[in-house]
């Protein structure tokens, strides 16, 4: 199932079905998160709902990112063999994680704000999961048990404010630098997360193409990491790294500047397209 996040005419953000081009609107109070949370009450409901038809043109609707406040964004760094090779860095051998502030998370077709005095945004697509059921010291061989669904993300970075110290947190969360959707693909819609095709364009020019069978650290590594530290709760999103291309790593190099159009795309689970704008 496909389930989206929308600007309804009344202002407030809905949650919805996906059905080919049509948007039909849960009739369930609340956000993603309680919609997730709530999943095993509610889920044959919405699928009887979604084989009901009836609905909205998607293209009518504003969508908005799936996950509107998610209690934790964390990213992981050099997760991909041609990316670390680009970097001029050596593979980790453990696990290297961010954090993306929630006020980076972006509409899947809205803008991308360049924040005044940087030149330096970067783009980073990215196969991004959802936590559905919460727990700690999860292990590898049950971490698909923990996802509700995935959808593309763009990982976007100032990468002079990245690299202007050894925390890389504050390069990655300028606001609106998160984008994700354009819907979530719950997770028994999506055979294998790792043999997913991943691309990124930037006005029309393919920059990366790659596979998620390429990780360094598989998704469930990373769950099973992540949760030694602490419990992963319903809604919390993974960036789970992206691959070679980035513009930093272009020669000459290459970043965005306004009126530039990244579009990020993931086999299965759409694409998101934003503008680059500089910020007001």
């Amino acid at each position: 199932m496909k389930l989206a996040s929308y600007h309804a005419t009344d202002g407030a953000i809905r949650t919805a079905i996906v059905v080919d081009e049509t948007l039909i609107d849960t009739g369930i109070a609340g956000s993603m998160i309680d919609l997730i949370t709530n999943w095993d009450a509610v889920k044959d409901g919405l699928a009887a709902k979604a084989a009901a038809g009836g609905g909205v043109p998607l293209a009518s609707v504003r969508l908005a990112s799936p996950v509107q406040r998610p209690g934790k964004i964390f990213a992981i760094g050099l997760n991909y063999a041609d990316h670390i090779a680009e970097s001029n860095m050596g593979t980790p051998e453990r696990q290297v994680w961010f954090t993306k502030a929630q006020t980076s998370v972006n509409g899947p077709f809205d803008p991308i704000l360049i924040a005044k005095g940087t030149v330096t945004n970067d783009y980073e697509v990215e196969l991004v999961a959802v936590i559905g059921k919460g727990g700690k010291h999860i292990p590898a061989d049950k971490a698909a048990e923990h996802v509700f669904g995935y959808c593309v993300g763009n990982d976007v970075t100032e990468r002079m404010w990245q690299h202007a110290g050894p925390q890389w947190s504050l390069g990655k969360s300028f606001d609106t630098h998160a984008p994700m959707g354009p819907w979530l693909t719950t997770a028994d819609d999506v055979s294998d997360p790792h043999a997913l095709g991943i691309r990124c364009f930037v006005n029309g020019e393919k920059r990366q193409d790659s596979n998620t069978r390429n990780l360094v650290f598989n998704l469930w590594q990373q769950i099973e990491h992540l949760s030694q530290a602490m419990t992963l709760e319903p809604g919390d999103v993974i960036f789970t790294g992206t691959p070679g291309g980035v513009g930093a790593a272009m020669d000459p190099r290459q970043f965005l500047k306004p009126g530039d159009v990244v579009r990020c795309e993931i086999d299965g689970l759409g694409a998101i397209e934003g503008t680059m704008a500089a910020e007001g």
